[in-house]
């Protein structure tokens, strides 16, 4: 039994399919407790785009995993495809655990990921989505098996109300390149 946690779908639907034609799995887009944890009992918590902080109970008690589309410990926190480009860190995806930091639980597996100057917002935010996608069904049979890695430094960090202050020429259509001409202050 999967309990899979997100607020987004549209995103994680693929790997929604291809979880369910392997196992049951409980989608769940509200705030858990350990009342509902225990009760589902799963085998397997998967956190994918869900906006909801876990409490230090849950954590204490489950191991839960989580999808990421930085290459951490770069870019954790809101909008890591943007701020990636903004101040030239590394950009990639990852799978880790989840602690009590905001993205910064220990590393199961990640992976670096180009992207041209020329992609946009949006197709990089959906280039992403595919690989961590990929990685995970990779890693799948033996995720438990896995030596995780601390993260070895402090990496960066934003919170979603400093997007407010990135400027967009054409929305999520923006084009890398222009992203960074137009933001080159951070």
């Amino acid at each position: 039994m999967i309990l899979f946690l997100t607020n987004n779908i549209k995103v994680t639907k693929p790997l929604l399919i291809w979880l369910k034609n392997r196992d049951n799995v409980i989608v769940w887009d509200k705030k858990i407790d350990l009342a509902l944890l225990n009760k589902i009992n799963a085998d397997l918590i998967i956190s994918y785009n869900y906006r909801y902080i876990i409490k230090k109970d849950i954590l204490k008690k489950y191991k839960i995993i989580n999808l990421h589309i930085s290459y951490l410990p770069y870019n954790r926190g809101a909008y890591p495809n943007v701020w990636a480009y903004i101040e030239k860190t590394p950009i990639g995806v990852s799978i880790h655990y989840i602690d009590e930091g905001i993205d910064t639980g220990d590393i199961i597996a990640q992976k670096r990921i180009v992207i041209d100057k020329n992609e946009t917002l949006k197709t990089s935010y959906k280039k992403l989505h595919f690989h961590i996608q990929i990685l995970f069904k990779s890693i799948y049979n033996r995720i438990h098996k896995i030596k995780p890695v601390r993260q070895k430094h402090k990496g960066t960090f934003h919170l979603e109300k400093e997007f407010e202050n990135i400027k967009l020429l054409n929305g999520w259509n923006t084009r890398i390149e222009e992203l960074i001409n137009e933001n080159r202050k951070f």
